[in-house]
């Protein structure tokens, strides 16, 4: 007989993941690491933010190392996730509050809030960023 898990300790280990992901995608902003930022997205990823409109992981990639070499150098963003839920085993859609701390700056203004949507997907047992939306919460 063999051990299952039950579907709430899968989608535990799931939601685990899913949060170290979103962890890493800011140890890498911090790090000003385009390269291990774009990493963490699908070859064939979507983001929209205001004004931008990426439709691969290159694409993410290249706007990155540009913000990350001007007038993102030396900021730090966060986004705090106010719920996850799974589609599938394999898709999950985590929504959150977020925004981004400039270089010297040490407290974050209300006009930078974001509302974000991400949606990742499981591929070969690793979990990437499919999707990222983000709009002003305000």
């Amino acid at each position: 007989m063999t051990d299952k898990k039950s579907a709430t300790t899968v989608r535990a280990e799931g939601e685990h993941a899913v949060r170290e992901v979103l962890r890493d995608v800011y140890t890498a902003w911090v790090e000003n690491d385009a390269d291990a930022f774009a990493e963490l997205y699908v070859e064939d990823a979507t983001v929209v933010m205001p004004g931008t409109y990426h439709k691969n992981r290159d694409e993410v990639r290249a706007y990155m190392a540009a913000a990350f070499a001007g007038p993102l150098k030396g900021s730090r963003a966060f986004d705090e996730p106010q719920n996850i839920r799974f589609l599938s085993d394999d898709v999950a859609v985590v929504t959150g509050e977020g925004g981004i701390l400039m270089a010297g700056e040490s407290e974050f203004p209300d006009e930078r809030l974001v509302r974000a949507t991400w949606v990742l997907s499981r591929r070969d047992g690793k979990w990437l960023v499919a999707v990222y939306h983000n709009c002003p919460a305000n």
